[in-house]
């Protein structure tokens, strides 16, 4: 979440606490005390959190709570308002807070699965202008960008196999390793060095699956790992 004074957060948690209370104290929910409970570590939480590492987070504080209750209690803070259930396209379920008012976007990184959050002005307007250009009203959007964060691009090595790309990234082939059945086959295939390509997906068990040019290529585990590539945005590119 974005940086609030100690504060300014401790009342926000307050008033979430507060209409939590209001909402269900009075409605025969079952279980009341220990749901609250539940929302008080998930709002100690910082960033998006799993169910599973919410179980752990309970745990660490001392509460035997069974998961299917978490998850229950979870699916009812999402229900009212309390949380937001995200889903990226790595096909996790995440939780974050759900505070009134507050709508942000979110960057992720695709190399160490930082999830960034951020808020632009400008880009929501532009967001509105669009859509009322197009005669269509409005009732939310999200926006997920995917991409390498500032600090994986520090430590990225500069040439890489193209069985560790992740999908998305783009890279010139710079040579192919391996011996002359490798070289050929690829070869064969219309590949060679200097072709830009698009990683489409990379399947850690399986192929990855390539664009360069108008074409599309599915290639091996093994034999991906024999074809070294540059980022696109190296210098030496």
């Amino acid at each position: 979440m974005f940086p609030l004074k100690k504060s300014a957060m401790t009342k926000l948690h307050d008033r979430e606490k507060s209409q939590f209370k209001k909402l269900f104290r009075n409605e025969g929910v079952d279980r009341f005390e220990e749901m609250m409970t539940v929302l008080e570590v998930f709002l100690e939480t910082e960033g998006h959190i799993t169910a599973n590492e919410l179980i752990d987070r309970l745990t660490e504080h001392g509460f035997d709570f069974d998961p299917s209750f978490v998850r229950d209690s979870l699916r009812l803070l999402t229900q009212f308002g309390f949380a937001k259930k995200l889903r990226f396209d790595d096909g996790k379920i995440r939780y974050e807070h759900c505070h009134l008012g507050d709508h942000h976007d979110h960057m992720l990184c695709r190399k160490c699965g930082k999830i960034i959050e951020f808020v632009d002005d400008a880009l929501e307007t532009i967001q509105a202008e669009v859509a009322a250009a197009h005669g269509f009203h409005m009732l939310g959007h999200r926006m997920d960008i995917y991409g390498i964060c500032a600090d994986c691009l520090k430590n990225r090595i500069r040439v890489i196999p193209l069985s560790r790309a992740r999908q998305g990234e783009h890279l010139v082939i710079e040579e192919f390793t391996g011996g002359t059945n490798a070289r050929m086959r690829l070869m064969s295939m219309g590949l060679k060095t200097g072709d830009p390509v698009e990683v489409i997906t990379s399947d850690p068990r399986g192929q990855v699956v390539i664009a360069s040019g108008n074409k599309r290529y599915a290639i091996g585990r093994g034999l991906a790992g024999k074809v070294m590539a540059r980022h696109t945005d190296d210098p030496a590119a």
